[in-house]
């Protein structure tokens, strides 16, 4: 068995698909209509038949406010890994992307956290 999809909820998935692609840099895999909303998933250029990230949209109202209150927690919705925290972080951070958390070494790993502008917190990892 393997995790081919995992989702994340957005509350626009125009402005994720965005985002996504422009700022971090992954790759659009799948665009498809599916009444109201679509289908949209994005994979990493390093991998690009890896796991694919599901930008759900956070329609339903427990979404909503499951999306919320992990925010005002500060609780990321997921984490990506990256070869050097410092090196995204300053790539990021010149593109705009706002972080909560700036590089921090915790144990063995470095982490930082952004704000997507859709909804959620991301946290990016090196190890």
């Amino acid at each position: 068995m393997e995790i081919i999809v995992t989702s994340l909820f957005v509350d626009d998935q125009d402005k994720a698909l965005k985002f996504y692609t422009e700022k971090l840099g992954f790759i659009k895999k799948h665009d498809v209509p599916t009444g109201k909303f679509r289908w949209i998933t994005v994979v990493s250029p390093n991998n690009p038949e890896g796991t694919e990230l599901l930008l759900e949209p956070n329609e339903h109202p427990a979404a909503q406010d499951y999306q919320k209150r992990i925010v005002a927690e500060g609780i990321p919705a997921t984490m990506f890994g990256v070869a050097d925290v410092q090196k995204e972080y300053d790539r990021l951070s010149e593109l705009g992307v706002e972080f909560t958390m700036k590089p921090t070494k915790m144990g063995n790993m470095t982490i930082a956290v952004f704000d997507d502008t859709c909804g959620n917190l991301i946290q990016i990892m090196e190890q």
